[in-house]
């Protein structure tokens, strides 16, 4: 993979404070020289803690702020070169009780974000999707796929300014807020872990993992690609196998709004779609686009879908556990 330099950059985070922001800024700051970097959200003692963890960094800004507030908005992006897009409401219970809610924050906040940016004149953003959003389910995955929609077809709106837009699709975060691991660990204190069925499947990316690809899209982005990588699949049974191993197994069922399998890329996305060593890309169906930033990719064939039960990498017990210590260090 390419490496994005952002040395001598404004780079501002949404959703600066969650389990994806704070390990991009740890690795901005580690890896690169940023001008600045702004994390935004709308927490303040997050914040505050934030900053006990880096401390007064003289290139750390941080901004109260909430993406359903463009005006707000206006003010943060008035000297960034480029936003990476990571606030979102995705707890899927949380979305189907609260429809309205989820809406204004990963819809009507994406539309927020793209005029925002345009009116502002960042060069380039990033939002952050899920594998949820293809063929979704749940008001999360339906909301994440309408959010997608509208950063590819902000391309098409930016008129004459020199504004990009990008998307980047991934699986299951190791130990990001809310996932299964954290649950899973604590249930081991029980003696009993809950599987909701024992044939489900996830897709597998760690926090810094997520972060490299975000900074390498960010790299090779040309306009309304959505960026998918290749990740391993794993067995959530071979999961709980691996975290808690002597402990008794509990089959509950498949909660609602929730898959047996996910994907990434599905069939329809796949016709657009080219593939490279470690991502593929599916293009946008828009004609300003240029298939040749994709000239290096190959087409892939009829019928072709990326799901986590069709995987041909697949992650076994051993593996999941030197990944899962290795992550929570």
């Amino acid at each position: 993979m390419l490496k994005m330099s952002i040395d001598g950059k404004t780079v501002l985070v949404t959703g600066g404070t969650g389990s994806f922001g704070q390990k991009f800024v740890e690795i901005a700051l580690r890896d690169y020289a940023p001008q600045k970097i702004i994390v935004f959200s709308r927490d303040e003692l997050k914040q505050f803690e934030m900053l006990q963890k880096f401390g007064r960094h003289e290139n750390i800004r941080f901004f109260l702020g909430d993406v359903r507030d463009k005006d707000r908005l206006y003010r943060a992006f008035s000297d960034a070169d480029f936003v990476v897009h990571a606030a979102a409401l995705k707890q899927i219970p949380a979305a189907e009780y609260n429809p309205f809610e989820a809406i204004k924050t990963n819809v009507m906040g994406a539309q927020n974000i793209i005029e925002a940016a345009i009116d502002c004149g960042v060069k380039k953003v990033v939002a952050l999707s899920t594998d949820k959003a293809a063929n979704p389910i749940n008001l999360y995955g339906a909301t994440k796929l309408c959010s997608d929609k509208l950063f590819v077809a902000g391309n098409s709106y930016v008129g004459e300014q020199d504004t990009s837009f990008s998307v980047v699709r991934y699986g299951n975060v190791v130990g990001s807020r809310g996932s299964v691991i954290p649950f899973f660990l604590e249930q081991k204190k029980n003696g009993i872990i809950s599987i909701t069925d024992p044939r489900m499947t996830r897709f597998w990316i760690t926090l810094d993992q997520g972060v490299k690809f975000v900074l390498n899209s960010l790299q090779i982005m040309s306009r309304g690609e959505i960026f998918v990588p290749k990740l391993p699949s794993m067995k959530v049974i071979d999961l709980a196998n691996a975290i808690a191993p002597d402990c008794d197994q509990e089959i509950v069922g498949i909660r609602p709004g929730e898959k047996l399998h996910e994907v990434m890329i599905t069939e329809e996305d796949a016709r657009s779609c080219f593939e490279f060593d470690e991502h593929y890309v599916i293009a946008p169906q828009f004609p300003w686009w240029k298939h040749d930033n994709c000239k290096d990719g190959k087409p892939l064939p009829d019928g072709f879908v990326y799901s986590s039960n069709r995987n041909e990498w697949w992650l076994v017990e051993k593996d999941i556990k030197e990944i899962i210590d290795n992550a929570l260090v």
